[in-house]
């Protein structure tokens, strides 16, 4: 209850284990995608961190719910219907995606639920159809178990940064195409859309937003574990603004800025948990400042 470790978790030892668990998390993000109510700028979609892992939360179907979890200590797929049925099956490496695809499907049928999905990986490290995925298959637990705590541990701070914003702001969660842990403060402006944007693009960003997130690295932004914040769209002169720790750069990508904060600055810190808090602040009233928001009455007030 009270581990505040802070593993590492550098990307190149836990790829493949990644790019895997990617893919797992996209066929069951899909299927919350279908089934669930529509809400604003994607809400509907995510995953959700659990103490044990991820989740969908209960998904309305057919007058009652069920509920897809990726137990992470377990290691364990586990579905729970309203009705009372649970079905679960093992995650271990040499699961296949295509293996994992199908035992989704056939658990999910015998509870009575039926879902079809495009079941095509979206901008995933992979564009091999979820059924023939037989390449993907590695499921390393030691880095599992590193992911989740801090998964657990990274969550909670995003949690209490939400709670300073007195505006609309998005749940924490996990967007499944990205692989990112995300949370996302409004301004209440309409924001005007980029030209040739795509139907997830515009709805992401049909209003001004500062955005904050966790994400495990990649190899075409930043390929080692950190935390990030943008605004969007960006105001002039974002880039110029300072940043905290000292080690908390704004990088360039495709006429853009992102900040950026290495996890493992963050983790090697006197105070990791003061330290994120810290680059998430500055880079919200960077961002808020650079796009003339009023963040006198964004403050959250005490109660009295």
């Amino acid at each position: 209850m009270t581990n505040t470790a802070w593993p590492s978790l550098p990307l190149e030892e836990w790829q493949d284990t990644k790019n895997t668990l990617h893919l797992y998390l996209q066929i069951v993000g899909k299927i919350r995608l279908t089934l669930f109510p529509r809400l604003n700028h994607w809400w509907h979609v995510p995953h959700y961190v659990t103490p044990r892992g991820l989740t969908t939360r209960p998904i309305p179907y057919n007058g009652g719910s069920f509920e897809i979890a990726f137990d992470f200590i377990d290691h364990k797929l586990k579905i729970s219907s309203s009705s009372g049925e649970r079905r679960e099956f093992d995650l271990h490496d040499g699961l296949t995606v295509a293996d994992f695809y199908r035992q989704v499907f056939e658990n999910l049928e015998t509870l009575g639920v039926t879902c079809k999905i495009w079941a095509l990986p979206y901008e995933a490290p992979s564009t091999t159809p979820f059924a023939k995925d037989t390449e993907n298959k590695s499921y390393d637990k030691d880095y599992i178990e590193r992911f989740r705590q801090i998964l657990v541990i990274v969550n909670d701070i995003l949690e209490e940064f939400r709670g300073r914003f007195n505006g609309k702001s998005t749940p924490v969660h996990l967007f499944w195409h990205s692989f990112d842990l995300a949370l996302t403060r409004f301004s209440g402006k309409p924001a005007t859309i980029r030209d040739g944007a795509g139907m997830v693009e515009a709805e992401a960003y049909s209003h001004e937003v500062i955005s904050f997130g966790f994400w495990a690295g990649d190899q075409k932004t930043v390929p080692a574990p950190a935390f990030y914040a943008y605004a969007a769209p960006e105001p002039a002169g974002l880039a110029d603004e300072p940043l905290t720790p000292d080690s908390a750069k704004w990088n360039a990508s495709n006429g853009a800025h992102l900040a950026v904060l290495l996890y493992e600055d963050v983790r090697n810190s006197d105070d990791p948990r003061a330290t994120a808090l810290d680059f998430l602040e500055s880079a919200y009233q960077a961002g808020a400042k650079k796009a003339d928001w009023d963040t006198e009455s964004f403050a959250l007030r005490p109660l009295k």
